[in-house]
């Protein structure tokens, strides 16, 4: 198994909502953001929560071998939330074999952080 985390301080975030669409989309897929800005008022944790899972994720890579870019690991891949939290990654986007992990995503938040820990295990666990 491998594990990535990161904190990020919310207020950062706090004038996201106003960038243009398309600079937010180098980082964010079009779900995320209507996600985000579906409530202004939580946009700002929205934000801050998913950039530290894409931080997380890329530590995770990293720790997997794959030297992927941020902004294109960040434009491949989705926090999807249900059934539960994980990443959606196009890994034929960034031309990589896909691994045989499944990465999964714990997102949370205070009034003045956002802190995410993505975890990468087998896909197919031994017997």
């Amino acid at each position: 198994m491998f594990i990535g985390i990161d904190a990020v301080e919310i207020e950062r975030f706090s004038t996201w909502h106003m960038k243009h669409y398309q600079s937010l989309r180098r980082i964010f897929s079009e779900r995320e953001l209507e996600y985000i800005l579906n409530v202004p008022t939580k946009s700002a944790e929205r934000f801050a929560v998913r950039f530290a899972a894409k931080e997380a994720l890329l530590k995770v890579c990293s720790q997997l071998g794959l030297s992927v870019p941020f902004l294109s690991l960040t434009h491949a891949s989705e926090v999807i939330l249900l059934p539960y939290p994980f990443f959606s990654i196009d890994w034929q986007q960034l031309s990589l074999v896909q691994p045989e992990y499944v990465f999964s995503v714990s997102l949370t938040h205070t009034k003045t952080m956002a802190i995410a820990c993505v975890s990468a295990v087998p896909a197919i666990l031994p017997r």
